[in-house]
């Protein structure tokens, strides 16, 4: 069920959407790192007894090639079919941090590998690179043969199908860095979301925009639009917060919100006591009034990346617009331009790695 037209939604609209207590702060804290005891940092550990090295300008330590190789070979041995899936550079961001409460020793070798061996299993045991299987599925028609022996597997695909189909969350250009942006569109919010379906749609385009990064990027940026967000469901924006903390450790370059309402307001209240300390320094949120000047020091083009629904220029409904206005991509129930969405991302970075190596021809 969509969110009402006629009117803009409030915390009231959902029954069920409180702030927890404490008592149930600690619940949900205990189910998020269950197996996962120290997932509350996100990889800001080391052992201790490491001998001493000094960071470079960024504040990184060196990690070898012998280091990288090794974890490689790990990951490759326990996860065959999905190692490639985390880059080297992504790899060597975790590697390469400082100890949080000891700034002057690095994350040791085994411990950098026990983090991202948490990582592949939680992608083992939450389908994740199961999920663009599941898109080709639900785009074919429902006599294919796959269709026909895997019914579970054919509602599964649907559902998270569905939950595609709003355009409500999609990635579309690149910050001046060459960070991919993921676009939130709340106004396109269910006020009675699937939760699984949701969670599952989230980490299938999470996966695409990893996949598409520049070379030695490692991080994300999500902007939202939170002009008319639906009712707040705390299962899944609980849900969801689980699957950035255990899934996507050090992704989360930034969140920024604008503008800031009520909603918005009780939805940081809810989460910011379950989000671990360097995630939640990345929330941003941004009053109307500033929200130009900072989209345009953010986004590749500066002031004529800025979209329409936040008041700029750019036109994402050529390529993202309401499920009404969409045609079934396929034979299935995709209406969505998911393939789209990843051709537009992959040529984008494919041009700023072309105009930033061009750059570098220039300086030498």
């Amino acid at each position: 069920m969509s969110s009402s037209p006629d009117r803009q939604a409030s915390v009231s609209d959902n029954p069920d959407a409180h702030l927890l207590s404490e008592s149930e702060v600690e619940k949900v804290h205990e189910d998020m790192v269950h197996g996962y005891d120290d997932v509350e940092d996100e990889f800001e550990d080391a052992v201790e007894g490491e001998e001493a090295a000094k960071p470079d300008e960024a504040g990184n330590f060196e990690v070898t090639k012998e280091e990288l190789s090794i974890i490689r070979a790990e990951l490759a041995s326990k996860f065959p079919e999905d190692y490639e899936y985390l880059s080297d550079a992504y790899i060597l961001s975790v590697a390469s941090k400082p100890y949080s409460k000891d700034p002057t020793v690095r994350r040791p070798l085994e411990y950098t590998m026990e983090k991202l061996m948490h990582v592949m299993q939680w992608r083992e045991e939450a389908g994740a690179p199961d999920m663009g299987e599941l898109v080709k599925l639900a785009n074919g028609p429902e006599t294919a043969p796959a269709a026909v022996e895997e019914p579970e597997k054919l509602t599964k695909a649907k559902a998270m199908v569905y939950a595609l189909n709003s355009g409500s969350v999609y990635w579309h250009g690149l910050t001046k860095e060459g960070k991919p942006i993921l676009w939130i569109r709340t106004n396109r919010k269910p006020w009675y979301p699937d939760v699984d379906a949701e969670v599952n749609a989230l980490i299938l385009l999470a996966d695409a925009g990893i996949r598409a990064m520049p070379k030695d990027c490692t991080d994300f940026v999500v902007l939202s639009d939170s002009n008319s967000p639906p009712p707040p469901n705390p299962t899944f924006m609980i849900n969801m917060l689980k699957a950035l903390v255990r899934g996507y450790p050090d992704r989360l370059s930034m969140l920024a919100s604008a503008p800031v309402g009520s909603i918005i307001q009780f939805v940081m209240n809810l989460l910011l006591p379950l989000m671990p300390g360097r995630l939640a320094s990345k929330v941003v949120l941004i009053g109307t009034d500033e929200m130009q000047e900072k989209l345009t020091e953010l986004l590749l083009n500066g002031k004529e990346d800025i979209p329409i629904f936040m008041g700029g220029t750019a036109d994402h409904d050529e390529f993202y617009p309401v499920e009404g206005s969409c045609p079934n991509r396929g034979e299935g129930t995709l209406k969505f331009d998911y393939f789209g969405m990843v051709e537009r991302l992959e040529a984008a970075v494919a041009g700023f790695e072309k105009n930033r190596g061009a750059k570098k021809e220039e300086e030498e």
